[in-house]
């Protein structure tokens, strides 16, 4: 594979900019070209619902100096989004006028939040948060808010939460699942974080869901609830996920996987000759788990976007990381690592889970399948090795053991 002249990376957050970052850390001289919707230059997503929304920081961790672009030669777009890729021709088109041929195409778009099609869905201040413009608004509006309604209990859902509580606001969350987080962590694990946060002051609705959201013209009010109660509000977040926006690849005619995202291989590869896919909308074959897998988390965007760049450039390598997250919460930090299946994998707890202090283990058929360490550092090396190389464990050496000697 010949040494393309001109990469064009649409999408400029994590995944792309890691991607153009890496591409000349590799020593590439080609033209590389940049398009990013946000007005802003590129940036990571977790302090937004972390340090920034609880006023600890008023940044978020850039993914590259303010100069950087320009230095590096890297033709940065802020504030133009791409709107038709042309596969034949090579060829992407821009809503500034711009057409940007390409030898090679990476796409990096992202997500979106999810919206809820009740009524009242589309009214004016329903917020979500996804952009550092999102979370300096948000962060507004907890400071001045006595009442704080979140609709959704998953990490973005929990971390808004005790941001709010941080800023003193009365908090009520809603969600029709029992448990927060239960699809990720399972009914014994996820029963920390309910009590956490109760134990800070939040209220739940849990297992309830949405008819719809009240107010006017002036703004949403409150949330009305299935079962008819209405919960009035000075702020309501909707965070119920996200959606992969694959809007340009799918007109392209590139394959969609079941979840919604774009099909590629285990290099990250796309079905089209040098086009790939990063990040959210990647859903790639994975070696290790033996089926496409699609990640919407800080690290994989960040890794995907370091490994793509060597596939850019003539190699043919699988990518092979286990998905890895962290969330902090109140005095909770907490890291994942892996894969699991709560529903169905054995759970282990190593520790303390009532004193918040502890590591979980997921079993799969006697393997290492995810661990997740809560308030505890020292063993991260021993977790990563244990996940990456699926470790054949009983639940008593887990329990009890040096980690370190299972690796």
């Amino acid at each position: 594979m010949s040494e393309p002249r001109k990469i064009v990376i649409v999408g400029a957050g994590l995944a792309g900019a890691t991607a153009a970052g890496t591409l000349r850390e590799r020593g590439y001289e080609g033209e590389i070209v940049l398009l990013g919707t946000d007005t802003h230059r590129p940036y990571e997503l977790p302090p937004l619902s972390k340090g920034l929304l609880m006023g600890k920081t008023d940044e978020p961790d850039w993914v590259h100096g303010e100069g950087f672009y320009g230095e590096k030669d890297i033709a940065f777009r802020s504030g133009v989004t791409a709107t038709r890729i042309e596969l034949g021709a090579r060829l992407v088109h821009d809503d500034a006028g711009g057409e940007h041929r390409f030898d090679r195409l990476v796409l990096a778009t992202g997500s979106r939040p999810r919206s809820l099609p009740v009524p009242g869905g589309d009214l004016p201040g329903l917020r979500t948060l996804r952009t550092l413009d999102d979370a300096l608004a948000l962060r507004s509006a907890f400071k001045d808010a006595r009442r704080v309604v979140i609709v959704g209990a998953g990490w973005i859902g929990t971390e808004a939460a005790a941001a709010a509580r941080e800023h003193g606001a009365e908090v009520t969350v809603v969600d029709q699942v029992g448990s927060p987080l239960l699809a990720v962590l399972g009914d014994q694990v996820s029963g920390v974080f309910k009590d956490l946060h109760t134990q800070h002051g939040v209220n739940w609705r849990l297992g309830e869901g949405v008819a719809g959201f009240t107010g006017g013209p002036d703004g949403v009010t409150g949330v009305r609830l299935q079962s008819g109660d209405e919960l009035s509000a000075d702020v309501v977040l909707v965070a119920v996920g996200a959606a992969p926006r694959v809007d340009l690849a799918h007109a392209a005619g590139l394959e969609l996987s079941d979840d919604g995202g774009v099909c590629a291989d285990a290099g990250l590869r796309t079905a089209a000759p040098d086009v790939y896919a990063i990040g959210d909308i990647a859903a790639h074959f994975h070696p290790r788990y033996g089926k496409r897998v699609r990640v919407e988390h800080w690290s994989n965007a960040k890794w995907q976007g370091e490994h793509v760049a060597g596939n850019l450039l003539g190699e043919n390598e699988p990518y092979l990381r286990s998905p890895y997250f962290f969330s902090d919460q109140y005095d909770l930090g907490c890291e994942y690592r892996g894969l699991a299946d709560p529903e169905t994998d054995e759970l282990v707890v190593r520790g303390d889970l009532a004193a918040r202090d502890f590591t979980a283990f997921w079993l799969r058929d006697g393997q290492v399948a995810a661990a997740m360490n809560v308030n505890q550092w020292d063993d991260g090396d021993a977790l990563k090795a244990l996940v990456e190389g699926r470790a054949a464990v009983t639940a008593e050496q887990l329990r009890t053991a040096d980690l370190t000697s299972l690796v």
